[in-house]
């Protein structure tokens, strides 16, 4: 039997009791998702001027849509921006 420190939840204890509840947290982050792709399209639709203007560039926008569940668009945006405003 392993010991769990007082700030630890067991996986029982994480996932959500009620199907329904699961259910609506499944597609509410299938929404937040969708919004953010559609935001990061529409930054596709700028033009070099403005997006340079942002710090990011079109291949940036491209990898924060296809950015992995570890990393978050707004990280790999931020990164960029933080390396353009530097170089």
């Amino acid at each position: 039997m392993a010991l769990s420190l007082p700030g630890e939840r067991s996986l029982a204890a994480a996932t959500p009791a009620n199907p329904v509840l699961a259910l609506f947290a499944f597609v509410a982050a299938r929404l937040a998702r969708r919004r953010q792709r559609k935001a990061l399209e529409s930054l596709l639709d700028l033009d070099a001027t403005r997006l340079r203007d942002l710090g990011v560039t079109r291949s940036d926008i491209f990898e924060a849509i296809r950015a992995e569940q570890g990393r978050s668009a707004a990280m790999v945006l931020n990164a960029a921006r933080a390396k353009a405003a530097r170089g």
